[in-house]
């Protein structure tokens, strides 16, 4: 286990923290309530000349610091992270008793699977606070969203199901705010509206997490725990309809964050409705949440559960993508056309994660961070169109490509990205769920290839019927060029995408080992997941982290997956990695990998 003298992880939480009370404690450089436009995104209805924009000032000034500051600790973490040994375990672990009478301890680690969420958060929110034109109070735009980055960071690093819960919940004030205060015209009812959605799908969260700590305590000598591995190690030892249970309140509730149909009615309306830095931080990053979530609670804690609610959760992502896509294409106006596609890319995920193989858990993780980079600047080139011409609606937008050559070509190139092009990053996470699906589950992968046409469909008919044919509408004819400033912003987004899609072994590498050992946890503890078998892959963590049946000192015991025991270094196993052969019986070497 990664261990370093820094607290890296309290500080990659605390720092925005720290920063959104700061900016929340500092006089406001400009405040003007007249000053937002109060258009809806939806109608198309042209927005008056707008207010006075806010200056950076010293709100400003310490966000920006604070995100930077972020960022760097961020980057610092991903490149520190073990990528030798294939280490599967938590990394960083930090750990403090914090309401010990009821076994909650502040306790947080980082593994493949919550490594780059983390680094798509921090790249993510520094271009969405600063990137975007804002109008309004500055003081207060700045303190939400860096509340809101805290809380999505606990979220990700938590390893106590009670930190999770109380970070997850917090994201909601935050996000409820942005939507309300610099939103359209519709921006309160939307608020509103994602509230309670998300917050009554909490509630399901809430007794899920109950009901397992009531259940596990007879099991860990009387004594209650939220701590997330030893509540996953003790869940496979509950009585199985507990099992599903636990895992159907954790489904309910991350199915409405993502939102997965039929749980999504309040996406649009808050995508829609949200200012362009919202949008793009509820997209790129809160709907994460979820799937992680439905990845860490619900596969990872309760596997059996997870398994036999597996064809429910196919058939809720295949209907997901036909649904999505259908309604996606009807759409009359370009950024409610991208938010219904978020439909269809997180039913993607979910399939991905459902397949129980390799390939598609890794393409499901990869597929969120792709999901981050491409719909965070869909969502920032939408807002540069809305802040050009004052409408969204396709009816008033063509022949852009005119006066605005570069925006249309960096555009088109975040479209490539959506439709999964080869060299860009959504081709290698499209490719791998393919695969990993159509290896376990071949009916639910050809639906799923309806997404990749459709989408196909659907981004490039938008994209010609903005920036290709006649200029019908003299408003066009004269539209400023996207910025320097503006495509400096962008530019990392863009760095990311091709990276990923050219080169993503740095990815893959990290994540590959943890996504091994959660497949081998689920095919232990549920044969009728059907892992599929193949060709061995190897991985090593800690013993004291690993939950695979038995306490703490039986880790690593020899399994049907060809699971060798512990190590002097810690536990060892083998998982499928992509279709084939059958593993060996290989035995853990001294260091712990076999």
């Amino acid at each position: 286990m990664k261990t370093t003298g820094l607290p890296i992880l309290n500080i990659i939480v605390f720092l925005p923290l720290a920063g959104a009370i700061i900016c929340l404690l500092l006089p406001s450089a400009s405040w003007s309530s007249t000053s937002l436009r109060r258009s809806s995104w939806s109608t198309g209805r042209p927005a008056p000349a707008p207010g006075p924009v806010s200056t950076l000032g010293p709100a400003g000034i310490v966000g920006l610091v604070v995100a930077l500051l972020e960022l760097a600790f961020v980057i610092f973490l991903v490149i520190d992270y073990p990528t030798s040994g294939h280490a599967a375990g938590f990394q960083f672990v930090s750990r403090h008793s914090w309401i010990g009478a009821f076994g909650i301890d502040w306790s947080l680690g980082v593994d493949g699977i919550s490594l780059f969420l983390v680094a798509m958060t921090a790249l993510l929110f520094p271009i969405a606070m600063f990137g975007p034109t804002l109008r309004g109070n500055s003081r207060a735009f700045m303190g939400w969203m860096l509340l809101l980055e805290a809380a999505c960071m606990g979220t990700f690093l938590s390893l106590d199901l009670f930190v999770f819960f109380v970070m997850f919940e917090i994201t909601l004030v935050p996000g409820y705010f942005l939507v309300a205060g610099w939103g359209g015209a519709r921006r309160n009812y939307a608020a509103m509206k994602f509230f309670i959605y998300t917050f009554a799908g909490s509630a399901f969260l809430f007794v899920a997490i109950i009901a397992l700590v009531v259940l596990a305590a007879p099991r860990n000598g009387g004594h209650q725990t939220f701590d997330l591995i030893t509540l996953a190690r003790i869940a496979g030892s509950l009585p199985h309809a507990d099992q599903v249970l636990i895992f159907c309140g954790f489904a309910v509730a991350f199915a409405v964050k993502i939102p997965l149909v039929p749980f999504h009615s309040w996406l649009p309306d808050t995508y829609t409705e949200a200012p362009t830095a919202g949008s793009m931080i509820l997209a790129g990053i809160l709907f994460k949440l979820g799937a992680y979530g439905l990845l860490r609670l619900g596969i990872y804690v309760v596997p059996v559960g997870a398994a036999d609610m597996a064809p429910v959760l196919l058939t809720l992502a295949a209907v997901g993508i036909v649904y999505g896509s259908l309604i996606t294409i009807m759409q009359k106006d370009l950024k409610r056309l991208v938010a219904y596609a978020s439909i269809v890319d997180v039913a993607f995920i979910v399939l991905g994660f459902f397949a129980f193989s390799s390939q598609g858990v890794t393409g499901g993780v990869l597929e969120m961070v792709n999901h981050g980079l491409t719909t965070g600047a869909i969502f920032f080139l939408v807002g540069i169109v809305w802040e050009r011409r004052g409408t969204l609606r396709f009816s008033d937008l063509g022949g852009l490509q005119k006066s605005m050559p570069i925006m249309a070509a960096v555009f088109l190139a975040v479209v490539m990205s959506a439709i999964g092009l080869p060299g860009l990053n959504g081709f290698v996470g499209e490719f791998l769920v393919l695969v990993g699906t159509f290896a376990t589950h071949r009916w639910w992968a050809v639906v799923a290839t309806v997404a990749v046409i459709t989408a196909a469909v659907y981004m490039l008919w938008a994209y010609q019927r903005v920036f290709h044919g006649p200029v019908l509408n003299p408003a066009n004819d004269a539209v400023a060029d996207i910025s320097w400033r503006e495509l400096a912003v962008v530019a990392p987004l863009l760095v990311g995408i091709v990276f990923l899609g050219v080169y993503p072994r740095p990815f893959l590498e990290r994540v590959t080992p943890s996504v091994n050992y959660l497949l081998d946890r689920v095919e232990q503890a549920a044969p009728n997941a059907h892992v599929p078998k193949t060709h061995n892959v190897t991985y090593s963590l800690p013993a004291n982290q690993d939950v695979r049946g038995g306490p703490p000192g039986a880790a690593g015991a020899a399994s049907a997956s060809g699971s060798g025991g512990a190590g002097s270094g810690g536990s060892s196993g083998s998982v499928p990695s992509a279709a084939g052969s059958t593993p060996g019986s290989a035995t853990a070497s001294a260091g712990g990998s076999k």
